[in-house]
């Protein structure tokens, strides 16, 4: 079954954020991670996933994505340091 998530991926030194929305967390960022993806990801070696959040449906999640990145970076990075103050990757936890 599938599962809405927005993410946040980042960087090894956390400069550029990128947010994405998906049906499958997994995959996603392991796209992300050996770049199978073309374009800003790739271009910029986001694989560093900080952030994510589950949705019931593809709607809701689609319309927090767009609110995200609308925000400036100061509030995406409070809403980050909320839930991941050392900005690790949760990519292993997600394996587990």
């Amino acid at each position: 079954m599938k599962q809405p998530f927005v993410y946040i991926i980042t960087n090894d030194r956390n400069t550029t954020l990128y947010i994405g929305v998906t049906s499958n967390l997994v995959q996603r960022i392991y796209q992300h991670k050996n770049k199978l993806i073309e374009g800003f990801s790739a271009n910029y070696n986001l694989h560093k996933l900080i952030y994510f959040e589950q949705f019931n449906d593809m709607h809701n999640a689609i319309l927090r994505e767009k609110r995200l990145k609308k925000w400036n970076r100061d509030w995406k990075n409070q809403l980050i340091n909320e839930c991941n103050p050392c900005w690790i990757d949760l990519y292993p936890s997600l394996l587990c």
